[in-house]
């Protein structure tokens, strides 16, 4: 029942964490920001209704709970009424039933109910997402791997913005391959007037820039060993000295480290400190490649196509969808947001279809229609009716449906079927 619950909430456009157990769920409670709560009172290893009144008593600010009963424990859920819950569901219950009761007691705060994915769309950038938001209640160093372009810095800022939220605590990032070396101390650490030639004032390096807040060093397996022992150093002791300076400057930061090298073969083969690695290593997230995630192609494509005209009139056509998603995409994220760029500025109408990606890649694959079997081509064609739908009423289940002509659980089915997600 949980599973189909999360993909059903997942359509509705929900963000939804599912936890198996009252155990499970009690460190999150009442500290991460939740908009909606729902539980079973029967739960494997305790009593939901207990849990719900030990966290009231230790004074957590729980979300609107809606409890899931039994028949037979109606008056346990009444009693938790009393207590703050904000209503119930008895077994068996109907689905449309449950969703319009989260989006009753969610309608005060709109903003938070369906935001979304942030870093992508595939199971494994939501669990990327789900690792960021449980590191950011901590101050331990991240290490973000992957391949060029697969977003590691996107992925650094949506942590600092889960930690610190959109206020004023900087983001500094730093490219150390792109530094020269006989800079990089001062890039790093900064400098005083007068401490070597060109020196005519004093200059703040990137650790003091980013006090308060998140220091990306991106490209990390580039830095020089010289420069890896007075980085380890840092990190240790958390403060700097500037070059050609004596004063001792404490900094307190978020420190998020990113390479697209393989650090235990460099530490093995003696291009990388070893205690350095275990400073930056604490946590360790790993961005997979964008053809290893297919679903996620299209997600970012509009993304891209939207950002580069918000209220423009271009969209991508299946011909466009085809070609997008049967490319291997080498240089992930970054060339995907390139091709999209080039193409809209060459767009000779508002329609997109594969014939203008035609010299960015590999030539566009073979029309859908010249290919495929009737019964692909029907399923083809039912998805994409079923997508504009769902697009032109802003992803509302009961409109769309209403406008196809189709009960709502006939709409979730076949979306369920076509393996169609909330853009």
């Amino acid at each position: 029942m949980g599973e189909s619950l999360c993909d059903r909430f997942a359509l509705e456009g929900f963000d939804c964490d599912w936890y198996q157990t009252g155990h499970a769920a009690r460190s999150h409670l009442g500290r991460d920001p939740y908009d909606a709560l729902i539980s079973d009172i029967r739960l494997p290893d305790v009593n939901g209704g207990s849990l719900y009144r030990q966290l009231l008593e230790e004074g957590r600010r729980l979300p609107p709970t809606i409890f899931i009963t039994g028949y037979g424990s109606i008056g346990d859920a009444v009693e938790l009424l009393k207590q703050g819950a904000a209503d119930y569901v008895t077994k068996p219950f109907d689905l449309d039933t449950l969703v319009a009761k989260v989006r009753a007691v969610c309608r005060d705060r709109p903003t938070a109910v369906g935001a979304g994915p942030s870093l992508g769309i595939s199971a494994a950038l939501r669990e990327v997402e789900r690792t960021l938001r449980q590191v950011a209640g901590h101050d331990a160093a991240v290490l973000i791997t992957g391949e060029s372009g697969v977003g590691k810095e996107h992925a650094a800022r949506y942590l600092h913005r889960c930690a610190f939220g959109e206020g004023e605590h900087p983001f500094v990032a730093v490219n150390c391959g792109a530094i020269p070396e006989g800079l990089m101390e001062s890039e790093l650490f900064g400098h005083e007037r007068g401490a070597f030639t060109g020196a005519i004032r004093t200059k703040r390096g990137v650790f003091e820039q980013a006090d308060g807040g998140t220091l990306f060093l991106d490209e990390i397996g580039e830095m020089p060993a010289a420069m890896q022992v007075r980085l380890l150093r840092v990190i240790q002791d958390r403060q700097v000295v500037r070059v050609g300076g004596e004063s001792v400057i404490p900094v307190r930061l978020r420190l998020i480290c990113a390479t697209n090298r393989d650090l235990r073969r460099l530490v093995a083969e003696g291009g990388f400190r070893e205690d350095l690695y275990y400073r930056i290593h604490v946590v360790h997230v790993q961005i997979p490649p964008l053809r290893e995630r297919r679903e996620d192609i299209l997600w970012f494509a509009r993304l891209f196509l939207q950002e580069a005209v918000p209220a423009g009139p271009f969209h991508l056509l299946p011909s466009a969808e085809e070609w997008l998603l049967r490319q291997d995409w080498p240089g992930n994220l970054r060339e995907l947001h390139h091709a999209i760029e080039r193409t809209r500025i060459l767009a000779s109408g508002p329609g997109i279809g594969a014939a203008a990606f035609g010299d960015v890649g590999a030539e566009p694959p073979t029309e859908l229609r010249e290919r495929a079997d009737l019964k692909e081509r029907v399923s083809h064609y039912e998805r994409q009716v079923i997508q504009d739908a769902l697009r032109q009423h802003r992803f509302q289940i009961g409109d769309t449906a209403q406008h196809l002509g189709i009960t709502r659980k006939n709409l979730w089915e076949k979306m369920k079927k076509l393996g169609i997600e909330r853009d």
